[in-house]
């Protein structure tokens, strides 16, 4: 529970440099998390799944660009 707190917080951080957003630990938090979900969701209509650590990070990674995308199309 801990380690998917920690990996979500690191991925949602990464996902904000990538697409040049602002933002405080609570924010990547639940960047990460609301990522993870989205990207799981995407990556299972894909037909792709990871079993490994780095996998599910990847994919945490992709479905919190997409939240930040779709947030700032929607706060635009």
């Amino acid at each position: 529970m801990i380690i998917g707190l920690i990996v979500g917080a690191i991925a949602g951080f990464v996902a904000s440099r990538i697409m040049n957003a602002q933002g405080n630990v609570l924010k990547y938090l639940i960047l990460g998390i609301v990522g993870g979900l989205v990207g799981g969701a995407v990556a299972s209509l894909l037909g792709i799944a990871s079993t490994s650590t780095i996998g599910n990070f990847i994919i945490s990674v992709a479905g919190s660009c997409i939240v930040i995308w779709v947030g700032r199309q929607i706060f635009k």
